[in-house]
Order: C-alpha cells, then sequence, then structure tokens
C-alpha cells in the first residue's frame, strides 16, 4: 500500500502529542501492510467525509483518509474525534 500525507496531515501530526505520533506511526504501518487489520477499526464515514474513511490511531485520535487508487491512499486529516466531527 502507497501512503500519502497532505499538507495539512503534516501539520496536525506537529501539533499532536509525542505519544500520539508514536502511535500513529505504529498504525500507519499496520495499515501499510493490512488496511482491514481489527485493530485500525478501518470504516467508512459519512456527511462532511462521504466517501472517506478512517482508521483508529488511539481511543480517542483518528486519521482521516481517501482511496486514489487500490493501492494507494492519502490522509488528508487527524485529531481527536471531536476535533474531526464537529
Amino acid at each position: 500500500m502507497i501512503v500519502n500525507y497532505s499538507k495539512s496531515f503534516i501539520k496536525q501530526i506537529k501539533k499532536s502529542p509525542k505519544k500520539i505520533k508514536v502511535q500513529l506511526i505504529q498504525r500507519i504501518e499496520v495499515f501499510s501492510q493490512n488496511p482491514l487489520h481489527s485493530s485500525l477499526h478501518n470504516h467508512s464515514l459519512l456527511g462532511k467525509y462521504a466517501g472517506y474513511y478512517s482508521i483508529n490511531i488511539t481511543g480517542d485520535w483518528r486519521a482521516i483518509y481517501m482511496p486514489i487508487s487500490d493501492d494507494e491512499v492519502l490522509f488528508i486529516a487527524f485529531g481527536t474525534h471531536s476535533q474531526l466531527y464537529k
């Protein structure tokens, strides 16, 4: 799986706590090997994020991505559940 990151995603990562950054790296590694791994709770979204998908980073932190092709994605947003789904 080819994983790409938007500029806004990278900015959101820089603002996050160090522990969350470490967890994000681990989850992206799992995602790149198996996007449907049960620990990620990968699911499609509705509303303003219709057509996008979310994976769990921790209990509250999420990463939102859009598929570009069968083997490539673009992560576009990163934050807590309340930050992303206002």
